[in-house]
């Protein structure tokens, strides 16, 4: 079958730990509060080994509310590289306002980065923490797995092929299937 394989991953909360407040998720503010969730290196060493492109997706809305520069989120960006065995990553720097086709739950990311690396969908996943990542990658065509945290939010739209408790027991999930 052509195409390659991938996960697509979100950041925050799913490879590297969300900050909370008031049960929302938010992103790292500085690389100093920067924390790899527990576990993922192994899972994702695991999907590479397996043959798996990886691929982060995410949505850093804080560049354009201009709270958070490109340079920080690039350097956030560089740590989780030399920690994670992560092929690319893909950011919208947009906010809901800019109505762009890059902001998840929009399929936008995930395509651009079929289109470069010639991803099969239909053999892929998407691996997300909110439901506006369920959403781009059940728009999308993949697969889609949802680490539930009981955020205070509203759930997926699309319905997820799985939902689990943690980055391990999803890379475990993608692992049966393939």
């Amino acid at each position: 079958m052509p195409g390659k394989r991938a996960v697509f991953l979100d950041r925050d909360g799913v490879i590297n730990q969300a900050i909370l407040r008031d049960g929302k998720p938010y992103p790292p503010s500085t690389i100093e509060e920067l924390k790899i969730v527990e576990g993922a290196a192994e899972a994702l060493g695991d999907l590479k080994q397996a043959g798996f492109l990886l691929i982060v997706v995410t949505n850093q809305p804080d560049i354009a509310r201009g709270t958070r520069s490109r340079a920080t989120v690039d350097a956030i960006h560089q740590a989780l590289r030399e920690t994670l065995p992560v092929d690319d990553f893909f950011v919208c720097p947009h906010d809901d306002a800019d109505r762009c086709d890059c902001r998840k739950p929009q399929p936008g990311l995930l395509l651009r980065a079929a289109e470069k690396y010639d991803i099969n969908m239909p053999r892929s996943f998407m691996i997300g923490d909110r439901w506006r990542d369920v959403d781009a990658g059940a728009s999308a065509g993949c697969a889609t797995v949802w680490i539930d945290y009981s955020y205070r939010e509203k759930r997926p739209a699309a319905e997820p092929s799985v939902t689990v408790d943690s980055i391990r027991a999803a890379a475990d999930w993608i692992l049966s299937q393939s």
